[in-house]
């Protein structure tokens, strides 16, 4: 009995210092994979992907803190990732000096969050918005990072653009199922907003060029399909999160099949 209580302390342990937030880790590794298929290829590639995948557990600890009133069980998962962010950044930084004003620009950013998570209001839509554009602007500066400046070609704004609309869509579709479930109005917006975005990457196709736009616009259909869906009985927050992670899946097929062709 003592000893599988131990090892039940080990696994509470061991499971602390990961982030139960599931989904946040598809809202990192989706811009990092459409960035990786228009960039070339790269040391700073892997760096970046290290980076940003110890970054946002890092973050989740320090806003966990802040939000707190006793968050000494947050330190020690915090100075952990941090360490572990800080490695590649470091490396990153060190030949890329111009990621100084790339780190301030998140910094303003992170200070926004820090400031709702002090109001314990995180789940606000302008915070929201904010911790989009931290993770959608990973796709260009992969490439920046990957061609050592220059300007951003077009296919490169075209999948940022596409990425905004994924993550977007998919944080009003989940809230409209969860925390503004009793809201008619919301669910509304969201229905909107899906409809709107195959509109808008149909004309994102069109820029990108036919065939190869096809592979853009196709998830999308699926993604409003899934929004226009009326009856959500019995659907608890996993199988929804699942939902959306093979949208995201169909998102980074489909602009695969739009590069290589």
């Amino acid at each position: 009995m003592v000893q599988v209580r131990r090892e039940a302390r080990v696994v509470r342990s061991r499971a602390s210092l990961v982030p139960p937030q599931h989904g946040a880790w598809a809202f990192v590794g989706l811009p990092l994979i459409l960035g990786a298929l228009v960039a070339p290829a790269s040391w700073s590639t892997p760096l970046l992907v290290w980076a940003a995948f110890t970054g946002y557990p890092a973050s989740y600890f320090a806003l966990s803190l802040a939000r707190a009133r006793r968050g000494a069980r947050f330190r020690r998962p915090l100075l952990i990732w941090t360490f572990a962010a800080a490695i590649p950044a470091g490396m990153l930084l060190l030949s890329n000096r111009w990621l100084v004003w790339v780190g301030l620009g998140y910094a303003a950013l992170f200070a926004v969050n820090v400031a709702f998570a002090r109001r314990n209001n995180e789940r606000d839509l302008v915070n929201d918005a904010v911790l989009i554009v931290q993770v959608v602007a990973l796709v260009p500066l992969m490439w920046l990072l990957a061609d050592a400046g220059g300007l951003i070609p077009e296919r490169v704004w075209l999948l940022t653009l596409v990425c905004a609309l994924v993550l977007v869509g998919s944080t009003m579709h989940v809230k409209s199922l969860l925390r503004e479930r009793r809201r008619p109005a919301f669910a509304l917006a969201s229905r909107v907003v899906a409809v709107a975005s195959l509109v808008l990457v149909v004309g994102l196709g069109w820029m990108w060029g036919w065939p190869a736009g096809i592979g853009l616009v196709v998830p999308f259909v699926f993604l409003a399909a899934r929004s226009l869906k009326s009856d959500w009985d019995g659907w608890r927050p996993g199988r929804i999160g699942l939902l959306e992670l093979v949208g995201f899946v169909g998102v980074a097929v489909g602009a695969g099949m739009a590069v290589s062709v």
